[in-house]
């Protein structure tokens, strides 16, 4: 909400008494939170965004010792992957608090516990019903409107909120008001486009008559040019004109049609707010094969990941005690977003796998294929070694070389007859035979 910093009157109004009236302004278009999903790049950019962060998968994970993580069941995973609360399914959940930040910069839903203190549910409150309040010692807490008017205080603890930018580290600002005359700019246009074509504010054709018609004639005239010359089916035809009359035709003056230009950029001036690329809202006019690919992953490290760090960090904070936060925590799981061509997959793969990074199981995995039977090995470069026979093996080759016995062959591979106490005749080499 703007700062009411101005005083204002009925002979003077500012800007912030039409918005909190709800009168529109300037030319006759009212920008809220909800007046801007009338434009269709306001409305695009919150579905992508929303549906997105939805629809990726959101496990829990154990944290083992001494490093590593591991899939585990526990409430919040149910709550976040399947069902919230009775009302809603995980996707409508998260979706809907992804536009609530989007739009009001701030998301909010009541944490729900049973008599133990254990989670039961989560419900999504909509913005504009909930308040920041301080209580006389500073402690903060919610106030919350409901539908029937009624007001309720949520403790801080039992209040899972999402800030979106802001300035104070609380509470986010929402983005339609710092860009509203943006968006306001492309409601405008798309109003003037509809204006334009559906009021007719450029006449299609013009016929002149030097003179002046009677009732009669002027009636029969006007006849005569709706059945012979209306209609797409009787374009092209040759009009018969008479008594000196002349029919010109009228085309859209090219500064009128500017507002296709206006249009396109306030698409591209929205997609700047949101930080969506221009290729995912059907602007493909600067989009090739070649780098649709890159956006799509620079659209995951730059937008999207902030959003799932946000969601990420909350969950970890509020809905885990702090025990439990030594030992679990929520996180998103991308790898099918940042997935490129199968050519480049397929060599990412190779190189994990040569490298004992990867194992043939775990490149099934992230391909949604089924593990197959000794597929959890790990290999490296070696003659295709197994990782667990690689200490044995470098333990054998370290050994050192057996000190041959006594008798043993010289480096000739002759038989040392100074250790044999014989010659080379098989006598002793002591003396003669006796």
């Amino acid at each position: 909400m703007e700062k009411r910093s101005e005083s204002s009157d009925l002979k003077n109004p500012k800007r912030w008494l039409y918005n909190a009236l709800g009168i529109p302004i300037g030319r006759g278009i009212a920008v809220t939170e909800s007046t801007a999903m009338r434009s269709t790049a306001v409305l695009t950019c919150v579905r992508i965004l929303s549906e997105t962060v939805a629809s990726l998968p959101l496990p829990v994970y154990k944290r083992l010792n001494p490093r590593g993580k591991a899939r585990t069941k526990h409430k919040v995973s149910e709550l976040l992957q399947n069902r919230p609360n009775p009302r809603m399914t995980a996707f409508t959940f998260r979706e809907t608090m992804m536009a609530h930040i989007l739009l009001w910069g701030n998301c909010y839903a009541e944490i729900e516990y049973d008599t133990a203190g254990e989670l039961v549910a989560l419900w999504p409150i909509p913005p504009h019903r909930v308040e920041h309040m301080e209580t006389a010692e500073g402690d903060p807490f919610f106030r919350v409107t409901t539908k029937d008017g009624k007001q309720h205080n949520v403790p801080f603890y039992a209040m899972f909120h999402i800030p979106g930018l802001g300035f104070d580290g609380t509470k986010g600002v929402s983005v339609i008001h710092w860009a509203r005359q943006a968006v306001e700019l492309a409601l405008a246009t798309e109003q003037f486009g509809a204006d334009f074509f559906e009021n007719g504010t450029n006449v299609g054709a013009v016929a002149t008559l030097p003179g002046t018609l009677s009732d009669a004639a002027f009636e029969r005239l006007q006849k005569s040019l709706r059945e012979k010359y209306e209609g797409l089916g009787k374009a092209h035809r040759l009009m018969l004109l008479e008594e000196g009359m002349t029919f010109s035709k009228n085309t859209i003056p090219p500064n009128d049609a500017q507002f296709l230009e206006t249009r396109k950029f306030q698409i591209l001036e929205i997609a700047r707010v949101f930080r969506v690329p221009p290729h995912m809202m059907a602007d493909l006019e600067r989009a090739s094969f070649s780098n649709i690919e890159q956006q799509s992953i620079d659209f995951v490290i730059h937008t999207i990941r902030p959003w799932l760090i946000r969601w990420e960090q909350t969950i970890n904070w509020k809905l885990f005690s702090l025990n439990e936060q030594k030992r679990f925590f929520a996180e998103h799981l991308v790898e099918g977003l940042l997935r490129g061509d199968s050519t480049a997959r397929a060599a990412f793969y190779k190189e994990m796998f040569m490298i004992g990074v990867y194992s043939q199981n775990d490149i099934r995995e992230k391909e949604n294929d089924n593990p197959i039977e000794g597929g959890d090995r790990y290999f490296v470069p070696l003659n295709m070694l197994p990782l667990d026979m690689l200490d044995e093996y470098y333990k054998n080759q370290n050994k050192p070389d057996p000190i041959p016995p006594e008798g043993g062959d010289n480096e000739d591979g002759e038989q040392d007859e100074r250790t044999t106490g014989t010659d080379s005749t098989g006598e002793s080499a002591g003396g003669s035979e006796s």
